[in-house]
This record gives structure tokens, sequence and C-alpha cells, in this order.
């Protein structure tokens, strides 16, 4: 399933919130990524409304399968970009960014192939 860029990030994003905290709330997501909280409620609805998060009347978000699945396989390759272009030599700051550009469009075929491959490396 294509889901948009967008999307994406912010499924990632509470992943990460929710694996650093326990628990993941809007206020967090519009911390984590310095947008207003308006930017995050319609995201948050256009996530909800597609079944990739719930949240509870407390305003607790939680990824539901779907979402879940989503995020893990963006922050897997989020993860693995970033440490392979440090392996490389590219710094850490400028690898974690270029890793976010690269995970949303590189090809099922080419993560596997680059993840077998750093993984045989390393």
């Amino acid at each position: 399933m294509k889901i948009l860029e967008a999307a994406e990030n912010y499924l990632e994003i509470i992943l990460i919130e929710q694996e650093k905290h326990g628990h993941v709330r809007s206020i967090d997501i519009c911390n984590a990524l310095n947008y207003s909280k308006p930017t995050i409620s319609v995201m948050m609805k256009q996530l909800r409304e597609n079944g990739y998060i719930e949240m509870d009347r407390s305003g607790f978000i939680t990824l539901t399968e779907t979402g879940g699945e989503i995020a893990e396989k963006i922050y897997e390759r989020h993860r693995l970009l970033a440490d392979f272009l440090m392996s490389i030599g590219v710094d850490e700051e400028t690898a974690y960014k270029d890793a976010c550009k690269i995970e949303h469009d590189l090809s099922e075929t080419s993560f596997e192939m680059l993840k077998r491959h750093y993984d045989e490396t390393k």
C-alpha cells in the first residue's frame, strides 16, 4: 500500500516518540516536528480516518496494526540508511537528514539489496 510521504513521516515520529516515552499525544508530535498544533490536528484526523492511528479520550495516540507496520518499515529504512551513510564517512547529522529523504523513494528491491550488502559487510 502506498501512502503519502508526509503520512509516513508522522507515523514514524509517533513510533519514535512511543519508544522514547511509552505514550504519545499530539503535543509530543508538535514538539518533535516543530509544527503548529492546527497542522498536527489536521494530520492526526487524516491518519485516524484512514485507520493508521487511534486516539483515546485523553488524547493518547496509538498506531493501529497497519499504521505500526508502515511506521516500522520506514523507521527500519531510516536507521539502516543512516548507519550505512555513516559507515562510508558521512557525518551523523547529514546521514540522518539524507536518510529521511531517501527512505521514502527507495524501491523495496533496492532497499533489500542494500540491507543485505550492509549486513554482510558489518
